[in-house]
């Protein structure tokens, strides 16, 4: 658990799935803390998908303010990346006009963790199909990130995403990091996937630190909401580290 918990804090996400469910990932990382979410209802993980939502990112922000949240984060890699890295800090600057709250997005969470491990040449495995990679490819290298790899699932589905077995997960990180085995690590991008015990595998086998979306996110509005994010036991990137 944090060292330095904000228990009065609620932090809010806006997620991709209608349901409004908050990730599995937050009360294995953070059992003491209280989160709340708001389903925008996506379709696809396409950019037609995204499209048909993105728009509504700041009234569900408002409605989680309404509903208390003292932070916000859009909960969605590629919703937050797929249209670069100048519309993934104009989602932020909208979430945060609309509620006068702290605001990030999962795709600024997954460039934090990168940098907080020092991280600039990175091995991606992904969920994506081809056209989600290549923007996630694009917007890591606007960010000034080194892509040395790509290897992915070709998955659209939105509710496929936590039906992914970890073996399988392992199997995806292990082929990114042999076509590129000096990489600093592994992004293993999409929210929807369950990642924790992959993270554990591949960072205990190899010693490279993964990062992943859901993990990061939750790392990423813990800190933005006034806590301490590191969890022990729970990956490198929640070592116990000066902020």
């Amino acid at each position: 658990m944090p060292h330095n918990p904000a228990p009065s804090a609620l932090h809010g996400l806006i997620v991709p799935p209608a349901a409004g469910e908050v990730p599995a990932d937050g009360a294995r990382l953070y059992p003491g803390l209280r989160f709340c979410a708001s389903g925008l209802g996506l379709g696809s993980v396409t950019p037609a998908g995204y499209d048909a939502v993105i728009d509504d990112v700041a009234a569900h922000a408002r409605k989680l303010a309404d509903q208390g949240a003292t932070v916000i984060s859009l909960m969605g890699t590629s919703l937050s990346f797929y249209r670069g890295a100048a519309f993934n800090r104009s989602l932020t600057e909208a979430m945060t006009a609309a509620t006068g709250l702290p605001c990030t997005t999962m795709s600024h969470a997954v460039l934090r963790a990168l940098d907080s491990l020092q991280a600039r040449r990175v091995a991606l495995a992904t969920a994506y199909v081809d056209d989600v990679n290549e923007r996630l490819e694009i917007f890591l290298r606007e960010e000034g990130l080194d892509v040395t790899a790509c290897s992915s699932l070709g998955i659209s589905g939105v509710e496929a995403m936590a039906k992914v077995r970890t073996d399988t997960l392992v199997a995806l990180c292990e082929e990114a990091l042999a076509a590129a085995p000096d990489s600093d690590a592994i992004l293993l991008s999409c929210g929807g996937l369950l990642t924790l015990d992959a993270i554990a595998i591949m960072e205990g086998r190899h010693g490279v630190p993964v990062v992943s979306s859901s993990p990061a996110g939750f790392w990423d509005v813990v800190r933005a909401g006034g806590g301490d994010p590191a969890a022990p036991g729970q990956g490198m990137l929640f070592a116990p580290r000066a902020q």
